[in-house]
């Protein structure tokens, strides 16, 4: 199947000169959702992680699906301020300021955890990057990485270690 033929694109969103890659389609078509998680179980299962975390917001559908698909659990990275307890955070640069990410501080994640990374873009790689020292933060290892898309002039990739797969479905040149 091919995925990226599914993908809309939406022009000038969300400012003019961004050519926006929609994955709304996808999920809106189960053979191509079905599709995804499984390519991703396959990668998934070279890296053998033990936890699934998803960063907010569309990395939740993502990241849920492939960690039940996978009988494993998922953790939710999440902007500031929206997770109950106690957490972990991490502050992190952005190309236009600054934001923070958190993870719940509980008993899951540990030395012994692996866990894959997953998100639906790769982009600049910052928001990957900082999920990446907020896994660590944690005393939990960083398998790998998983994309839908991955907007490969931009060169987020670059940035993220080059110690550890990154696997990204669709490439945008």
């Amino acid at each position: 199947m091919d995925l990226q033929k599914i993908v809309r694109e939406v022009p000038d969103f969300p400012k003019p000169g961004i050519q926006f890659k929609d994955i709304t389609p996808l999920l809106s078509n189960p053979s191509a959702w079905a599709e995804i998680i499984d390519q991703m179980e396959s990668l998934a299962n070279e890296v053998r992680p033990n936890l699934i975390a998803g960063i907010e917001a569309r990395g939740f559908l993502i990241g849920a699906s492939l960690a039940t698909k996978l009988g494993m659990g998922f953790i939710p990275v999440r902007k500031k301020g929206k997770l109950p307890g106690k957490t972990i955070g991490i502050d992190y640069e952005l190309e236009y300021g600054h934001d923070r990410l958190e993870i719940c501080s509980n008993e899951s994640l540990n030395k012994k955890s692996k866990i894959l990374i997953v998100d639906d873009l790769l982009a600049t790689g910052g928001t990957a990057l900082a999920t990446q020292r907020l896994i660590e933060k944690s005393t939990a290892t960083v398998v790998g990485f998983q994309f839908i898309i991955e907007l490969c002039s931009l060169k987020g990739r670059i940035k993220l270690p080059q110690s550890v797969p990154i696997h990204s479905l669709i490439k945008y040149n």
